[in-house]
């Protein structure tokens, strides 16, 4: 069984499973991570070359294999709204990492690699948080809101409460 994190982007899913897997001596992968080095380009590569279509493909066939690996996977913000990942969810620790979208825009800003937030950051992300979060809480064991939160203090909430 792995520990998942998923969440929006910006809600801290890399950083916090990183001191997560390294604090509990286990492995870490991040699954956009993994896609980048499989094929060899950037996510933001990946979308202006081969579209949203070939990545969420990509993503799917990845997350499914890295569920079954590693030890702590932190998943793509849109990972969840694929019903193959859902279900390939079940029966593992799925951590959502909860943030606001003003937060989110906030700690991502102005990043270019993430394709779907290009433009106005704010206005994507709240849109994004509104067709995500029901699926979010779905496949969610646990929720950590993260909104003010530094990275080290969510991880050792989520090592505390695995270690119960």
């Amino acid at each position: 069984m792995s520990i998942v994190l998923i969440g929006a982007p910006g809600a801290g899913k890399s950083s916090v499973g990183k001191r997560v897997a390294r604090k509990l001596g286990l492995s870490f992968v991040d699954v956009d991570n993994r896609i980048e080095e499989v094929l060899g380009k950037s996510i933001r590569e990946i979308f202006a070359d081969e579209g949203e279509a070939y990545f969420r493909a990509a993503e799917e066939e990845a997350t499914i294999e890295l569920l079954g690996t590693a030890d702590v996977v932190s998943l793509g913000g849109g990972a969840v709204m694929n019903e193959r990942i859902r279900d390939a969810l079940d029966g593992h620790e799925v951590i959502w990492l909860k943030v606001s979208a003003g937060q989110a825009a906030r700690r991502v800003g102005m990043n270019t690699v993430r394709p779907l937030l290009l433009g106005n950051t704010r206005a994507t992300l709240i849109k994004l948080l509104a067709e995500r979060t029901p699926f979010y809480e779905s496949c969610a064991t646990q929720t950590i809101e993260t909104d003010g939160r530094g990275t080290a203090e969510v991880a050792d909430q989520i090592v505390a409460e695995h270690q119960q």
